[in-house]
């Protein structure tokens, strides 16, 4: 299936760049009208996504973060969000709610949970030292409404 429409980012894994990414996405997904929920899911999981490459996949490094945005016939918008950190060894363990790999306890190992409950599906994809890749798609159904 080819994109009718798409873009990618690559920018620094800086937290003061997660509302950057999230704001370039929900501005790119904007030409399908989407109502507020439908943005406010996207721009939710968009945030995870680019928090977990910050907090986990670079750690204390800094490292760039890679998004692909398409969107397709149907109003279907796919959000490829990757890094080349350092990988995840579990997927199945990190996909758990709470769990979560920070030594601070600052964080409620939720990401995917979240990711997960704001879009129509989730993929996930890793290899230990190569970095993480996750898929989000959302078939924006309103057109306004």
């Amino acid at each position: 299936m080819k994109p009718v429409n798409e873009m990618k980012l690559i920018f620094e894994s800086r937290s003061c760049n997660e509302s950057f990414a999230r704001s370039a996405v929900a501005a790119f997904v904007a030409v399908l009208d989407p109502n507020f929920e439908e943005i406010s899911d996207i721009k939710t999981a968009v945030s995870e996504a680019v928090t977990n490459c910050i907090v986990h996949g670079y750690k204390n490094d800094i490292g760039k973060i890679y998004i692909h945005a398409k969107i397709f016939e149907g109003a279907l918008v796919r959000i490829s969000i990757r890094d080349r950190g350092c990988g995840i060894r579990d997927i199945r363990k990190a996909m758990e709610p709470l769990y979560t790999t920070c030594e601070t306890g600052e964080r409620a190992g939720l990401g995917f949970s979240i990711m997960e409950s704001f879009m129509d599906k989730l993929k996930v994809s890793s290899k230990p030292g190569k970095g993480t890749g996750v898929t989000l798609e959302k078939t924006i159904v309103s057109k306004g409404k």
